[in-house]
C-alpha cells in the first residue's frame, strides 16, 4: 500500500464506471446494464493510473492514513469516465459560417463542395496559417471540449492536402498531445479531398509514393506520432479502388484504418473497411445491410455522428440496425468548420432523440466503444483498476443529467480530472 497517491474522490452519489469486467467494449446486451457504484470513491496515484475503485467505506478502509495531493468530496454529485470524441476534424483556419447560412437555403454539402466551398476553402486557408496559428487555435479549441468533458480525442489533418501542410498539422497535433491536458489519437487524413488541379489519379500516387514514404520517416525521427490512417470514401472524391490502395499502403505501415464512409452515398465502404480489417469506420448514413453485417463480423466500429446528420440534414444513421446486429457503435462529435459541434454530451443527446438510442446506450457509446475505436480501451473509457485517472464529476444525483440537459453540460460539469488532476473546474456551477 503507498504511503501517498494523487487525488482520492469519495461519498459520490453515482459512481459510473461503464463496465467493471476489464471488456475492450461493449455491445448492445452490456451497453443495458453499466457499471454503476451507489456511494462510490476512486483513487488515482502518483502516476496518474486508478488505483482502487469501490464502495466508500472499503476505500476508506483500505487507504486510512494514506495522504492525497487532493481530495475531492462528490457527495451529491457524480463521476462518470471522462468522455472520448472518437471524430474531429479540429486543425484548420477559416470558419465556414457563410456555408452555414448557404445550406439553410437548401444548398448541398457536394453542390458547395463542388463550388469551391468546404474543404477546398478551409484547405486554402490552413495552408496560409503560420504552425503558431494553427496551434493557437487548436488550443482553444481542445480546451473548450475538455469543458465539455472529453479527456481523449481523435485529431484528424486533411485541410493541408499536400505533404508540406499535412505535416505542419501533424507537428501541431503532436505538440498538443505533448503540452496540453487532454489525450490525443492522431489521424493522418491527407485523402480528404482530390486538390485542385490534381486528378484522383495524381492524388493516390502522391499519397502513397510521396506522403505516406516521408511520414514514416517523420515518425522514426520522432517528430510526430500518428496512430491512424483515414480516406473520404465518398462519391465524387475517393472511389472504393482508391480507397483501398490508400488505406492497405497506410495498413503496412502499422497505422490503424479509421476512416470515412458511406455518407452521402452508399459506397459500400463498411465491406471494404471489414474486407481491410478496419478498426472504425465513421458516418455510414448510407450503409448497406451487408455492411452492417460484415462490420459486425470484423468488430469494425461504427462511429456514428448525430451532430453530423443534424446540422448537414442527412438520412440518421442506422444505430438501432447495427446494434441489433451485432456492431459495436461508437459516437463522436465530428468537430469541424462545416459541422461546429464539440460537446459530446450535446452529441449524446442527439443519439437519444434522432437515432433512437437508450441513454446507457450512448454514454457506452462515448466512453469504452469510443477508446475502442481508437484501439485505446485497454487504458481509457472506463473506471477500472489500471485505466488512465480520466474522470469527470457532475453536479447532479443521477448520471443521466449530463444527457438529459441539453445544452445544460456547461453549468453542470464541475470538474475535469485528467491523470489524477484537476484539467478544469467551474466554480460557478449551478444546481440542476
Amino acid at each position: 500500500m503507498p504511503s501517498q497517491c494523487r487525488l482520492l474522490v469519495r461519498s459520490a452519489a453515482q459512481l459510473v464506471q461503464v463496465s467493471d469486467s476489464g471488456a475492450q467494449f461493449l455491445g448492445k446486451a452490456e451497453m443495458q446494464r453499466l457499471a454503476v457504484i451507489t456511494g462510490g470513491s476512486i483513487v488515482i496515484n502518483r502516476e496518474g493510473v486508478i488505483e482502487a475503485v469501490g464502495p466508500n467505506e472499503l476505500i476508506q478502509s483500505k487507504y486510512k492514513g494514506v495522504t492525497f495531493d487532493q481530495e475531492i468530496d462528490a457527495c451529491g454529485m457524480c463521476v462518470l469516465p471522462g468522455l472520448v470524441d472518437a471524430h474531429t476534424h479540429p486543425v484548420w483556419a477559416g470558419d465556414r459560417v457563410h456555408e452555414f447560412a448557404m445550406k439553410l437555403t437548401g444548398a448541398s454539402y457536394m453542390e458547395i463542395h463542388k463550388a469551391g466551398g468546404g474543404i477546398h476553402f478551409t484547405v486554402e486557408h490552413t495552408r496560409k496559417a503560420s504552425e503558431e496559428e494553427l496551434f493557437e487555435r487548436l488550443r482553444g479549441r481542445l480546451q473548450r471540449m475538455v469543458q465539455a468533458g472529453t479527456t481523449l480525442v481523435e485529431c484528424k489533418t486533411g485541410y493541408g492536402l499536400n505533404l508540406e501542410t499535412e505535416t505542419k498539422m501533424l507537428r501541431v497535433i503532436e505538440r498538443a498531445r505533448r503540452e496540453l491536458d487532454i489525450s490525443i489519437s492522431s489521424t493522418y487524413c491527407g485523402a480528404h479531398s482530390v486538390p485542385r488541379g490534381k486528378t484522383l489519379e495524381e492524388t493516390v500516387d502522391d499519397i502513397i509514393r510521396i506522403q505516406l514514404p516521408k511520414l514514416k520517416e517523420m515518425m522514426a525521427n520522432r517528430e510526430f506520432h500518428i496512430d491512424n490512417i483515414d480516406v473520404f470514401c465518398e462519391k465524387g472524391v475517393f472511389d472504393l479502388d482508391s480507397t483501398r490502395a490508400i488505406l492497405q499502403a497506410g495498413k503496412e505501415m502499422k497505422l490503424q484504418i479509421n476512416f470515412h464512409g458511406d455518407e452521402l452515398y452508399p459506397m459500400h465502404a463498411a465491406e471494404l473497411g471489414a474486407e481491410l480489417g478496419a478498426l472504425a469506420i465513421s458516418h455510414l448514413e448510407e450503409v448497406s445491410d451487408a455492411g452492417i453485417a460484415a462490420m459486425a463480423t470484423a468488430k469494425s466500429c461504427a462511429v456514428l455522428l448525430p451532430s453530423t446528420a443534424y446540422i448537414l440534414r442527412l438520412k440518421t444513421p442506422r444505430a438501432r440496425d447495427m446494434l441489433d446486429a451485432g456492431v459495436i457503435v461508437a459516437l463522436g462529435s465530428d468537430f469541424n468548420p462545416n459541422a461546429y459541434c464539440f460537446s459530446m454530451p450535446m452529441t449524446m443527446h442527439l443519439a437519444c432523440v434522432n437515432m433512437k438510442m437508450s441513454m446507457n446506450e450512448s454514454l457506452a457509446a462515448a466512453t469504452i466503444n469510443a477508446a475502442y475505436a481508437l484501439g485505446k480501451s485497454h487504458s481509457y473509457g472506463s473506471l477500472e483498476v489500471g485505466k488512465q485517472g480520466d474522470l469527470l464529476i457532475i453536479n447532479a444525483p443521477r448520471w443521466e443529467h449530463l444527457i438529459y440537459q441539453f445544452g445544460g453540460h456547461q453549468d453542470l460539469i464541475k470538474y475535469v480530472i485528467t491523470k489524477g488532476k484537476i484539467a478544469y473546474e467551474n466554480r460557478s456551477c449551478l444546481d440542476y
